[in-house]
C-alpha cells in the first residue's frame, strides 16, 4: 500500500534541512516538541498540533471480555489511554472523500 516509513534520523534530516539548521538542532527541536507533547497532554488532557491533530487523554471503562483460547468471561479494569485525533484539514488532504 505504501511506500517505506520515514525513521527519525530522516525526519530530522528533512526539519535540518527545510529550516536551514543543523541536523542537531533539528533533533533537539523534535525532542523539544515530542516531550511537550507527552507533558502537556499528562497534565492537562489534551496537546493540540495545528494543521495535524491532538493528542488526547481519555478514561476507558471496565468491561467484561473474552479469554480467546478458553472463551471464559474475564474482567478487564478501568483505565487511562491516550487517543491522537487527525484534523480535518490533514484528513482531508491525506485521506480525501471520493
Amino acid at each position: 500500500m505504501a511506500g517505506k516509513v520515514m525513521t527519525k534520523a530522516q525526519f530530522v534530516s528533512r526539519i535540518a534541512e527545510k529550516a536551514s539548521i543543523t541536523k542537531a538542532k533539528a533533533d533537539e527541536i523534535l525532542e523539544i516538541l515530542s516531550g511537550t507533547a507527552v507533558s502537556e497532554t499528562k497534565k492537562n488532557g489534551q496537546f493540540i498540533i495545528p494543521g495535524i491533530g491532538k493528542l488526547v487523554k481519555s478514561q476507558r471503562k471496565a468491561r467484561i471480555g473474552r479469554n480467546p483460547q478458553t472463551g471464559a468471561a474475564i474482567k478487564i479494569p478501568a483505565k487511562t489511554v491516550v487517543k491522537f485525533r487527525v484534523a480535518k484539514s490533514c484528513k482531508d488532504v491525506v485521506a480525501p472523500k471520493k
